[in-house]
């Protein structure tokens, strides 16, 4: 059996090549062509990302779009299920998107019957969400199925690499860089 072709050999464009063995040519690729790259800062960056789209894109495809939510649409429900009343700013701020992009799917949620908005008392330019009476039971609901569907994700690492992985991942979030790029959202 001859063995698989190096990186630099395989055809981006054949069935061979997947979303995740793509990673390998892009590095050798982009190396050929910018020989100073720093290859490891590359394939970790592309890997978190790959690995965070997989995620997201299976927890919505198996979880949320069956109950008629985008992932975004999750996280703002979810953000309120565990902290609401907030105001849709401090929404945003702990969903990690921007302010228009609540309000859009507020939008959809309220007339869902699952977020509900009313003026802030303390400030009648600002405006409060919170669930709906509907969106407290169906967010726990979902989100049980949800944790059930991270739990599968963990079970490949051991119970120590989860934990060294999260430490990683939240020592890379308090870096300089993660903290400047929040500031720009």
């Amino acid at each position: 059996m001859p063995n698989a072709p190096a990186p630099e050999d395989r055809d981006p464009a054949s069935n061979e090549v997947d979303y995740w063995s793509f990673i390998d040519i892009a590095v050798e690729r982009t190396v050929r062509t910018l020989p100073a790259v720093d290859t490891r800062a590359m394939r970790l960056v592309l890997s978190l990302y790959r690995a965070s789209n997989a995620m997201v894109y299976d927890l919505e495809s198996a979880i949320h779009r069956p109950r008629g939510w985008s992932w975004a649409g999750f996280r703002v429900l979810f953000v309120l299920w565990l902290a609401g009343p907030l105001e849709a700013k401090r929404v945003a701020q702990l969903a990690g998107m921007s302010r228009a992009a609540v309000s859009a799917l507020v939008n959809t949620l309220e007339r869902d019957g699952l977020v509900s908005r009313r003026k802030a008392g303390h400030d009648r330019r600002t405006v409060e969400l919170s669930l709906g009476d509907a969106g407290e039971h169906l967010v726990a609901a979902a989100f049980e199925a949800h944790n059930e569907r991270e739990r599968t994700w963990a079970s490949a690492l051991s119970d120590d690499e989860v934990v060294q992985l999260t430490a990683l991942l939240e020592k890379l979030m308090a870096s300089n860089v993660a903290a400047a790029a929040k500031r720009r959202r």
